[in-house]
């Protein structure tokens, strides 16, 4: 019986568990941290042994295989020693991936891997294909093999989770955008962190595709210096092109076969630049999937968004309140701040992830009427953007942060939470930094 270790008590080490008793793997979860309560009653129910707030090397370097959940960096001792010995260190997706039958599509990119991965999700279902949605979403991709058996997969893909990937190789990848993000994790190079997010192509043939945006400079680079098996389908709002997606007089045109596909952007429900390139690259997915174009155009048309991205949570006294929690870098703040048409209060800041916030500058000056700091650390932003707005206040939570642009704002402004920045410094994750400012609105 092999022995599979699994490092991390969070949700892919629970559904790896899972899917490792289902296979009859020799079993061990360990954790450095504490595991939460819900995920050690799934341990105590299957009788996996566990251990937390420690790693024992006497129980893990015996391994056949380790999972090493995605947030643990490959730089810590226990894995380097783990290297050296010659113990494979997989990523879930990996493990999870030998263990299906069924059609992969695989989104990673710096910003709206989210969007794209439920948009596409969403035409999928009302196609009325059999596809589940994994990855950074939901229940972990491990879980669904184990207790579903979905012919279709749309799986949301960080660097991390490619990081611990061998062969897994999704039969059409997307590749949405490369930004510098994470960089602390790449040994702040981004030529890391591209050959990263480009590992999701590594392993496709000729019968494969891969779906990228012809626009970022980072991807046309790395596919001019490198070659790629799978079939190239590009999207492109800059120029037009003989085969994959183009923008033309405001309307999507799409050409992958003799029939041609098109829709007028204004029938998208999400509106903004980046999104008519996600809904691009999720309609061309669905087609080679064999979706109807009707069916696409019904599903592009009544998608209704992903929580704390762009999302419109209430107007209040003639102010509208925008919680895009979800944005930690700054080109996911970029698409924000580009979407606004009104005057903006931007309440931003948190750990910072060595940001370079100049490229924000023009967009400031032209759209943001005040700066709302919600971070312990703010003298980066204060730095940058003092001589660009007039007013720019410190604040120490969400709460507060909220009263202080209601006061800002004006009947026809909007105050949007675009943090640009991790949010580990005053809250657990970015979901319950958009909950609190959600809670902190129906207070005022």
């Amino acid at each position: 019986m092999k022995r599979l270790v699994i490092l991390g008590g969070g949700e892919s080490g629970i559904g790896t568990a899972i899917l490792g008793k289902q296979k009859g793997y020799e079993l061990f979860v360990s954790d450095a941290g504490k595991i939460a309560e819900k995920y050690k009653e799934v341990l105590l129910h299957h009788k996996i042994p566990f251990e937390e707030n420690k790693h024992t090397e006497t129980k893990i370097l015996n391994a056949d295989l380790v999972m090493k959940s995605p947030g643990i960096p490959d730089s810590i001792s226990l894995i380097q020693k783990l290297k050296e010995i010659s113990i494979p260190v997989i990523s879930e997706i990996e493990l999870a991936a030998q263990y299906t039958q069924a059609t992969i599509v695989g989104i990673t990119g710096s910003n709206g891997k989210t969007t794209t991965t439920l948009l596409t999700h969403h035409i999928l279902k009302s196609a009325e294909l059999d596809a589940g949605v994994a990855g950074n979403i939901g229940d972990s991709f491990a879980q669904q093999v184990a207790q579903n058996n979905f012919e279709n997969y749309v799986l949301e893909l960080s660097s991390f989770q490619l990081d611990g990937i061998e062969q897994f190789a999704p039969h059409i990848a997307v590749i949405l955008n490369i930004t510098p993000d994470h960089l602390d994790r790449y040994k702040d190079q981004f030529e890391n962190y591209v050959n990263a997010k480009f590992k999701i192509t590594m392993n496709q043939t000729k019968g494969d595709f891969l779906i990228y945006d012809a626009d970022d400079v980072a991807i046309e680079e790395w596919l001019k210096n490198n070659k790629v098996k799978a079939h190239l389908v590009p999207f492109s709002l800059e120029k037009e092109l003989p085969y994959g997606a183009f923008l033309k007089e405001d309307k999507i045109i799409i050409k992958l076969n003799t029939e041609q596909f098109t829709m007028s952007i204004s029938d998208l429900t999400l509106q903004g630049k980046h999104n008519v390139k996600n809904a691009m690259a999720a309609s061309m997915t669905a087609q080679l999937l064999k979706v109807r174009k009707q069916t696409i155009k019904e599903s592009l048309s009544n998608f209704e968004g992903v929580e704390h991205r762009l999302e419109n949570v209430k107007k209040v006294r003639g102010v509208f309140y925008v919680n895009d929690s979800k944005a930690t870098n700054v080109n996911a703040t970029f698409y924000a701040l580009e979407c606004m048409k009104n005057p903006t209060v931007w309440i931003v800041g948190g750990v910072d992830k060595g940001n370079d916030y100049h490229d924000l500058l023009p967009l400031v000056r032209e759209k943001v009427k005040a700066i709302v700091c919600l971070g312990l650390d703010n003298k980066k932003i204060i730095d940058i953007f003092h001589n660009v707005v007039d007013v720019v206040v410190e604040t120490a939570g969400a709460e507060e942060a909220v009263k202080v642009a209601a006061k800002l704002a004006d009947s026809g402004d909007t105050v949007l939470l675009s943090p640009a920045c991790a949010s580990f410094d005053l809250f657990d994750n970015y979901e319950y930094r958009g909950r609190q400012f959600k809670k902190a609105l129906r207070e005022l």
